[in-house]
């Protein structure tokens, strides 16, 4: 199942975009061997500002995969249930899964509503490319877990 994290805006050269970028490489070496990866970055950068133009590139960029959206109130898993939760989408057979991180005004509804699944990382808004580098890390943990690598301790 391939993997992608859909981040609306440049993820910058800062250490944020460096860390994202490690995390996506561990993640799609380790994952290799059990059906996930590569995790792919790739950032959306809508030619109009607000909510609907946002959409329209994030829906479109997803088309066929099993998305789920990033937002504040979506479901907060913990990291073993998350590992669990992208082994049960691969299992059931998704050849694709899609993060979708939303612009400065989050996700537009039609993103919700298009959404198999939601994550919220606690109920605090997080700057863009430290919310990127922490699913980047969730999602390499996540195959960690999977893996069985003591990387992750409960």
């Amino acid at each position: 199942m391939k993997l992608s994290i859909l981040a609306i805006g440049k993820p910058g050269r800062g250490p944020e975009a460096t860390l994202a970028a490690d995390y996506a490489q561990r993640a799609s070496l380790s994952g290799r061997a059990l059906g996930l990866g590569p995790l792919d970055l790739i950032d959306l950068d809508p030619r109009k500002p607000g909510k609907a133009p946002e959409a329209e590139l994030i829906l479109a960029a997803a088309d066929g995969a099993h998305l789920i959206a990033c937002d504040e109130r979506g479901k907060a898993y913990s990291s073993r249930a998350f590992a669990d939760h992208i082994a049960l989408l691969r299992d059931r057979g998704e050849r694709r899964l899609v993060f979708a991180i939303g612009g400065a005004d989050g996700l537009d509804t039609s993103v919700l509503a298009a959404a198999g699944s939601t994550l919220a990382f606690g109920p605090q808004t997080w700057p863009h490319a430290l919310a990127r580098a922490m699913l980047a890390e969730q999602v390499y943990r996540a195959v960690t877990i999977l893996a069985g690598s003591p990387y992750h301790r409960d």
